[in-house]
């Protein structure tokens, strides 16, 4: 089936509504001759290689020197204007006949001529009683949808221009600032610095920063000279050279404790509130909330009152957690881009490789067709719903470091969608970010999860591994509970978070043998709370012993066993799911399970088209795409759908916040546990 999707997708454009010009059944014979490749005869006869290969499935696996082609005939694809309704009666597209021709099926052919098999064999009768044969003449009946490809001109990729790394000067041991004669005061920009630590280091406001320094929008780059006080400097001009007076030298920041007052309010902590949350409201990290007000290492608590920047908290946004598909607004046209790394390119130079080995190890591929796969559904939902967008599918030919975004951007006027999504790579979407920021377009990042460079139009719609982290330990505090965590010591990245951003919660110590001892971890319970005990390690002897003292523990107190990632470990014989479900395992999940009608729908109409269930990159592709369909089709811009609305798809939730500084990140996390009858539950 992948075979069928890879050569299905060369930079194809998806519209609702297309008319394309009847096939013609005359074909071009084609003799190759030395030195000739797919692309070089496609280009020759202003064809698409898929075009060739649907012709000659053989050519897949190469062409040899005097074989002979079979070649389409030109035909001038036009795409219809769009119509203010959809027309109640499809046009006929298809032509009327069909010569079948190697390696075609009945499946295939229904695919291409978008009917269904019941149809073919309807319009054929007995021919097909016995399948089909080569060299048959079939009858095509008219097409039901209405609906066409249109194969888009292959895009030239730019060579990808590699940037020699520059090298990071060592930081001083504390920042300084650079005072100019003129009363104009400026700071060089250091290692780890933000701009909530700048402003609150010379008493104003991150606002205040940017006005003085518009080049820090979206960008905050180490060594930069920024204005901290008076007047930023007018742009330079062709003056004397006298004129240009020499720095003074660098004198060190001497702020006192009272100027240090000057931008600090005093905040009362309100019910239900957190340390992450209370943050998040003002801003600013939850480390640098805890330098503000030490005591919060020992836990939040109600009424306490922290230190807080001044004029800076964020007023809570109530979210709606609504069904986006019952405030639909077709009135206007939107139009959507999808960047997908289908790399058809290295795959048609690939003379070593057939496409079928190809699939069998290249697992990118095998990601991108997945998802590609999910996407598509995700297009025919819209479509009957009746969502009024154009969707044009590309190409984003990309690797870690490289991608042909730039040369899309300018071929396909990228900067006019009203959203894109895509690329997969997290350096390629920042690229393509900042390429269409001007308009502010909306870009969506699908897959990454890396926390990079920020960008006022860019979506991170995969949760950071930091927010999958925290929203556990939230909803463990919301709980009331009595945190405790075992730490492995191959775990030293957990440990050094629990110590930095969850100060509260109790390390249990280990033996000289950094093994856990029962005694220990009971010592550390409390009678009157659900004692929650957050295991880090992938050691069977360890998961076992941690168990088996909580288990032993349940006669006199509470106890829940908590992971904070995945761990294969945990499936292994040795640990039964019997052991896990009496102590109900807690975790953060991207994902939650979907056993709801919606949900076993679309399993089967994925298995009907794909021959295959859905794995999570189909079902993550359908729910992205369908998400951002349905924020196109509202009365809001996508940014305000973001603001206002929540959602929740197949199997993932969208709950956008804005970050920091710039741009918006997806906290839509599940917080999910085993139950005694060995089913997986939300968490309320």
């Amino acid at each position: 089936m992948k075979n069928r999707i890879l050569f299905s997708i060369v930079l194809t454009v998806f519209s609702f509504v297309f008319t394309v010009a009847a096939k013609q059944e005359k074909y071009i014979k084609h003799t190759v001759v030395k030195g000739e490749t797919i692309t070089m005869i496609a280009q020759k006869y202003k064809v698409t290689p898929y075009d060739i290969y649907k012709l000659n499935p053989d050519s897949q696996n190469g062409i040899q020197l005097d074989s002979v082609l079979l070649i389409p005939p030109t035909g001038e694809v036009v795409a219809a204007p769009a119509p203010k309704s959809t027309p109640s009666t499809p046009q006929n597209t298809n032509p009327t006949t069909h010569l079948v021709q190697p390696k075609e099926t009945m499946y295939s052919l229904s695919k291409q001529y978008n009917i269904t098999i019941d149809e073919l064999k309807a319009a054929n009768g007995d021919l097909l009683k016995d399948g089909l044969k080569i060299g048959q003449n079939i009858k095509i009946p008219a097409s039901g949808s209405g609906q066409s490809v249109v194969v888009a001109k292959p895009v030239e990729v730019e060579k990808p221009v590699v940037k020699e790394t520059p090298k990071v000067v060592a930081p001083k041991a504390e920042p300084k600032p650079v005072i100019a004669p003129a009363g104009t005061t400026y700071h060089i920009i250091e290692p780890k610095e933000t701009k909530y630590g700048i402003s609150k280091k010379y008493g104003m406001t991150i606002a205040e920063l940017e006005r003085l320094n518009p080049q820090i929008a979206n960008d905050f780059p180490i060594g930069l000279k920024i204005v901290v006080s008076g007047n930023a400097p007018a742009p330079a001009v062709a003056e004397p050279t006298k004129k240009l007076v020499a720095e003074a030298p660098v004198v060190t920041n001497t702020e006192s404790t009272s100027s240090t007052k000057k931008y600090l309010e005093e905040y009362v902590v309100k019910p239900k509130e957190t340390v992450a949350s209370i943050a998040a409201d003002y801003g600013i990290s939850e480390k640098e909330l805890i330098s503000l007000n030490p005591e919060l290492k020992k836990g939040v608590k109600l009424g306490m009152i922290l230190r807080v920047p001044k004029g800076q908290r964020k007023e809570p946004v109530r979210k709606e957690q609504g069904n986006l598909s019952k405030s639909i607004n077709t009135n206007a046209r939107k139009q959507l881009a999808l960047l997908f790394p289908f790399n058809i390119s290295k795959l048609e130079s690939d003379t070593i490789n057939s496409t079928q080995a190809r699939l069998k190890k290249d697992k990118f591929l095998n990601l991108t067709l997945d998802f590609y796969a999910g996407a598509l559904m995700a297009i025919d939902s819209a479509k009957v719903l009746g969502l009024n967008v154009d969707i044009k599918i590309l190409d984003s030919q990309e690797t870690k470091n490289s991608s042909n975004v730039a040369a899309l951007v300018q071929q396909n006027n990228l900067q006019t969608m009203d959203a894109i999504v895509g690329p997969f790579y997290q350096s390629n979407v920042e690229k393509l970010a900042e390429l269409v920021q001007s308009t502010k377009t909306p870009v969506i990042s699908p897959l990454s999860k890396e926390d990079g460079k920020k960008y006022a139009n860019l979506y991170q719609s995969m949760p950071l591994n930091d927010v999958l982290r925290s929203s556990i330990f939230n909803y463990m505090r919301s709980k009331g509970g009595n945190i405790v965590a075992v730490v492995d010591n191959k775990k030293g990245s957990i440990k050094q978070y629990i110590q930095t951003a969850q100060t509260a919660v109790k390390i249990v110590g280990l033996s000289e043998k950094g093994t856990v001892v029962a005694d220990s971890l009971k010592a550390v319970f409390q009678k009157d709370k659900l004692n929650y005990v957050v295991l880090a390690s992938e050691s069977t002897g360890m998961i076992l012993a941690t168990t088996s003292a909580m288990l032993a523990a349940q006669k006199d107190y509470q106890v829940q066993l908590v992971i904070l990632e995945p761990n294969e470990t945990l499936d292994f014989e040795e640990i039964s799911l019997t052991r896990l479900t009496k102590l109900k395992l807690l975790y953060p999940s991207l994902s939650r399970p979907n056993e709801s009608d919606e949900a076993n729908q679309f399993d089967a109409k994925y298995k009907k088209i794909n021959k295959i269930l859905p794995n999570q990159y189909a079902i993550r592709g359908f729910d992205v795409t369908f998400d951002t369909l349905l924020r196109l089709s509202q009365d809001k811009t996508f940014e305000e759908t973001v603001q206002a609305s929540s959602s929740e798809q197949i199997e993932n939730k969208f709950e956008y916040v804005a970050n920091a500084t710039y741009g918006y990140s997806n906290n839509g996390i599940y917080i999910l546990y085993y139950d005694t009858d060995l089913t997986i539950k939300e968490a309320l």
